[in-house]
């Protein structure tokens, strides 16, 4: 296993960090404790999870995966050679089962989601707290294009960096974090940090894979020149980089079938599926498989602290984490450049296919 240091922290963890957003739903505990196994003798110290999981966000399930991964900790008797990281649900406010209330990003919600994951955790501190996505109106979970048009009540950054800084002091986690982030939120934050002395945030997770690079367009920049590390999901696209959707395929189990409606369904397009051929032909031209190359490609990253991988087996997580063994040379990389000028974003954009 390679490592990385997580932002600008003295911290080195696993370049393969372990997703858990399936466990729960797609992955039983007895699954989900497997996958956890076998990670650790890979050595992978890194585990990604949020409140709202498992993915689809039901009431009824809400909240297992963190269960999941507290029982974990208690029977392994080992806490702290692990880096742990967890997700506090931006506005959603449809959902009124987490709080008992419309669901926001406020200090005092955050201040009470936090009690709740270190209780399903089973674990006095979380290592890294994310913002799980933006109170604010921009644009993210697959909008590329920003309109002006914000909410009224939106809640600021300052106020939940604050509550960030209260659970600092009070040693329930160390380092913070954002999610699914534009460039304004993170130099945003990081002015706040400089001039108002509210913590430092380390990384930003936000999708990141050969078909959805919008990471690149500008907080590519802004994590290399700040420091802040780049911490991949949906590295292989909701599985469409994996080659299982190819000729038409829907095998059992996929989550397309399992929920047709999910967000990742933006990575099923007829463009994707085009730029996904060219991608496996330069896989098999190079000995490799499509998900080796996916994933490789995201674990070269310059601004990456970690390439959080999931699976709903343990035959693919094994795959997913065998790609920190595989470099891609300049003339692969090329090829893949080349390829994406073909089409930048293949995946849906409003009503394109």
């Amino acid at each position: 296993m390679e490592f990385k240091k997580l932002g600008n922290t003295d911290i080195d963890v696993s370049t393969i960090c372990l997703g858990t957003m399936t466990w729960g739903e797609q992955n039983s505990e007895a699954e989900a404790h497997e996958q956890l196994d076998y990670a650790m003798t890979q050595d992978i110290n890194f585990i990604d999870t949020a409140e709202l999981y498992p993915v689809h966000p039901l009431a009824e399930t809400q909240g297992r995966t963190e269960t999941y991964i507290g029982n974990w900790l208690t029977k392994r008797g080992k806490r702290d050679d692990l880096i742990i990281a967890s997700k506090v649900v931006g506005r959603f406010e449809s959902r009124t089962d987490l709080r008992g209330v419309p669901t926001r990003a406020s200090k005092e919600q955050i201040l009470n989601a936090v009690n709740t994951s270190l209780e399903r955790l089973q674990t006095d501190y979380i290592d890294l707290y994310q913002i799980h996505w933006p109170d604010r109106k921009t644009n993210f979970f697959g909008e590329v294009y920003y309109e002006h048009t914000p909410y009224e009540d939106e809640i600021e950054l300052e106020e939940q960096l604050e509550a960030m800084q209260e659970l600092i002091k009070a040693g329930k986690i160390r380092y913070i974090g954002l999610s699914n982030e534009t460039p304004w939120g993170i130099m945003h934050a990081l002015e706040l940090h400089r001039t108002k002395g509210l913590p430092r945030i380390q990384t930003v997770q936000n999708p990141y894979n050969l078909l959805h690079r919008t990471w690149d367009v500008g907080c590519s920049e802004v994590a290399i020149r700040e420091n802040v590390g780049l911490l991949a999901y949906s590295p292989l696209a909701g599985g469409v980089l994996s080659g299982k959707y190819r000729n038409g395929q829907n095998p059992e189990g996929s989550r397309k079938l399992h929920f047709p409606d999910h967000g990742l369904s933006r990575f099923h397009s007829k463009r994707s599926y085009e730029a996904v051929e060219k991608y496996a032909l330069l896989a098999e031209k190079n000995g490799m498989t499509l998900t080796t190359l996916a994933q490789a490609y995201v674990n070269q990253h310059p601004s990456l602290s970690a390439n959080i991988i999931g699976a709903t087996s343990l035959e693919q997580l094994k795959e997913n984490i065998a790609s920190i063994n595989t470099k891609l040379s300049a003339e692969i990389l090329a090829e893949i450049k080349f390829i994406m000028e073909d089409d930048i974003m293949p995946f849906k954009l409003g009503t394109r296919s």
